[in-house]
């Protein structure tokens, strides 16, 4: 999953970056508006959330939303600001955001209004499962056969992308742009080592990969039958 932060602030930006980072999403950072304006309209396909800081040099985030909304009604965008009357917050969803943070706001909060706009907007599912697997986005858990199983964000993340795209081959540029957030199809080659890492704890002993290798174009999970 990836998000896009437009925050002047480098210290709300850089802790912002690091904690979503750490929930495995991948995370552009934009310190002005019109930098985060330039992102936001040139990617706003790629992004699955914009997290937009009202009061920006260069651009407002009211013009980012506004601007983002006349090309994409569904990305989830969520206000981040120190405004907090009711007509505020009631010019921000007007405008076309889908949620509103005051500062200063605990991490967990923010996370959690994450997830709640995603599932909202795009229908996202938090508990998906193939064979004996099954992930729990919401308390970041996954259990084989009921087991506990240990995964590494980048695994975790790498294994949610798969598992929402369950019978679509997921592209190596794309699974690079979203979980290693690299915009260009450079060296692939570290997403080969994370599959195997999936393969190792998750394959059923004796049977082929639930991962299936489409050779040249990247990686599949197959519909169960």
């Amino acid at each position: 999953m990836r998000i896009l932060i437009v925050e002047d602030e480098p210290a709300i930006s850089g802790f912002l970056k690091e904690g979503l980072e750490e929930e495995g999403f991948a995370v552009d950072v934009a310190d002005n508006g019109r930098k985060g304006f330039e992102l936001a309209l040139d990617f706003v396909n790629e992004y699955d959330v914009m997290l937009l800081d009202w009061m920006l040099p260069g651009v407002s985030g009211i013009e980012i939303c506004r601007n983002v909304r006349k090309v994409n009604q569904q990305v989830p965008i969520i206000f981040l600001t120190a405004k907090d009357t009711v007509d505020d917050t009631v010019f921000g969803l007007e405008t076309g955001a889908n949620d509103y943070l005051k500062k200063p706001f605990a991490f967990e909060e923010l996370l959690a209004r994450i997830r709640v706009v995603m599932r909202k907007i795009t229908g996202e599912q938090s508990v998906f499962s193939f064979g004996t697997i099954q992930m729990n986005v919401d308390v970041h858990e996954v259990t084989k056969a009921g087991k506990q199983i240990g995964l590494t964000q980048k695994e975790f993340a790498l294994l949610e992308l798969l598992l929402r795209n369950k019978g679509k081959v997921c592209r190596r540029s794309r699974i690079m742009e979203k979980i290693w957030d690299v915009h260009f199809d450079k060296d692939t080659a570290v997403i080969d080592v994370f599959i195997n890492g999936l393969r190792k704890k998750l394959d059923q002993d004796n049977q082929d990969s639930f991962i299936q290798t489409i050779r040249g174009v990247g990686y599949r999970i197959n519909e169960e039958e």
